[in-house]
């Protein structure tokens, strides 16, 4: 199976806060998992704004980030010495370093908040705007969201009937390197009206639109199951909100992955509602799969 970037490098974004610790341990497990190199990007503001330079003494962006870079590449060398790891320390804005890394990257891993080193952006803004705008993959790690979990699933959200090929092949690649259950969830919307008759406005039985959703997918499953069968891909149908369906799917799972449904053009700005939603509220790393087109 073919890996999900051309650039044999995972790039992890750290900031000047805590946690961070997370974020490089999750990036050096799937830098382990598929042999690919890990880099470790901080980027600073230069010159320091009033006020934030330690000590009173004034000193080089460089020897600013490798203060945050250097005990994380230490535990990535201690703690997986078959990856190779290294610095990348950047003067200015994380944003556009991430995004400009993303057009060779296999993968980038941010933290869910921007503060700290991410310097005087809002909380969150950096992994929005890195998950709307790169070209590659970009997972998104929480405060606690690494923790072991027993039932080893990935969660997958689909659409139907069109079943985004890029995300499923993510989404299996991942579970088949963690050894562990794919479970693709639809969210069945129950359309309030479908056509009015002499008795005034049918509405469908749920079950029947769940029903139907169920068949569907299992259809659009059936060719990934056939081609990857030492991968149980299970399928999960829920009535709801996607957002919602897929945050309560993904309990205890231990990644989920979206698709960024945003805008195309010459820059895509904004994530799709679902893929931010869902960024803010699941309790375990997202991923999100850009949105084919330029």
């Amino acid at each position: 199976m073919a890996q999900y970037g051309g650039g044999g490098t995972v790039v992890a974004g750290v900031a000047e806060d805590e946690h961070q610790d997370e974020i490089v341990h999750f990036a050096a497990e799937e830098a382990a998992r598929r042999g690919l190199r890990l880099r470790i990007l901080h980027a600073v503001e230069w010159p320091l704004p009033p006020g934030s330079r330690r000590g009173g003494k004034p000193t080089s962006f460089a020897e600013r980030a490798e203060e945050v870079v250097a005990p994380l590449q230490e535990a990535v060398s201690r703690d997986f010495p078959e990856v190779d790891v290294s610095p990348d320390l950047v003067s200015g804005s994380p944003v556009p370093a991430l995004v400009g890394r993303s057009s060779w990257a296999s993968l980038i891993v941010v933290g869910h908040r921007g503060a700290g080193g991410f310097a005087r952006l809002p909380l969150g803004s950096v992994s929005r705007q890195v998950a709307a705008r790169a070209r590659c993959p970009v997972v998104v790690v929480g405060p606690g969201d690494t923790g072991r979990f027993e039932d080893h699933r990935v969660v997958v959200g689909v659409d139907l009937p069109d079943v985004r090929s890029d995300v499923m092949h993510f989404a299996i690649q991942a579970a088949g390197t963690r050894r562990a259950v794919l479970e693709a969830v639809y969210a069945a919307f129950q359309p309030p009206v479908l056509k009015t008759g002499p008795a005034g406005p049918a509405v469908p039985e749920p079950s029947a639109v769940a029903d139907d959703a169920r068949a569907l997918l299992d259809q659009a499953l059936r060719p990934h199951r056939l081609e990857n069968p030492g991968i149980e891909i299970r399928s999960r149908v829920e009535g709801g909100r996607p957002a919602a369906v897929l945050t309560r799917a993904a309990r205890r799972a231990e990644l989920l992955v979206v698709g960024s449904h945003g805008r195309t053009g010459l820059k895509r700005l904004v994530l799709g509602s679902v893929s931010a939603q869902v960024l803010h509220s699941a309790g375990c790393p997202v991923a999100v799969l850009p949105t084919g087109g330029t």
